[in-house]
């Protein structure tokens, strides 16, 4: 009775750190198309609406599910407290303090591209590089899409295997 319970302890806990590997494949493309909404939002504030952008931050922030919306609301609220501070540094900033977010380090860079050109020039060509960010992020997205379907299957799976032999080992 006691190896059972102790061989499906084993079985169980293996098969949860697989799930757990898995889950961060799963999140990095629902996190990719977060940042695209929010970019578009940007965008819209910034081109169409013509809002200053610390409040177009703050706004989009609160429309955006976290962990994005907690980005967008820590770069708001750097520029907001921080007289002096340019977004370019804000948004440094919130990249490199910001959320626990499952991303690559390629989605990192097309974050921290786009966020040097922000609040430097007019809004047609903000408007531009927010375009540029927006299909580098589908590209990765889509890349992130093929991979999580790999890897999600795989992770589960090994993590049960691995189990399984260490129960073998072990009993």
């Amino acid at each position: 009775m006691a190896r059972g319970l102790g061989a499906a302890l084993v079985l169980g806990a293996a098969g949860m750190i697989g799930a757990v590997v898995a889950r961060a494949y799963q999140d990095r493309p629902r996190v990719l198309r977060a940042l695209q909404s929010a970019l578009t939002m940007l965008r819209t504030e910034i081109v169409y609406a013509g809002t200053p952008l610390p409040e177009a931050l703050a706004q989009v922030a609160r429309r955006t599910p976290a962990p994005a919306g907690s980005f967008f609301a820590a770069v708001a609220d750097a520029l907001n407290s921080r007289p002096g501070l340019t977004a370019a540094e804000a948004w440094r900033e919130a990249l490199a303090n910001g959320p626990a977010w499952p991303l690559a380090a390629d989605d990192e860079a097309v974050l921290l591209d786009l966020g040097g050109c922000l609040g430097r020039s007019d809004a047609v060509d903000q408007e531009k590089h927010l375009q540029l960010a927006l299909a580098q992020l589908a590209r990765l997205q889509a890349e992130a899409e093929a991979e999580r379907d790999v890897q999600v299957r795989l992770w589960r799976w090994l993590g049960v295997c691995a189990g399984g032999c260490l129960v073998l080992l072990l009993y």
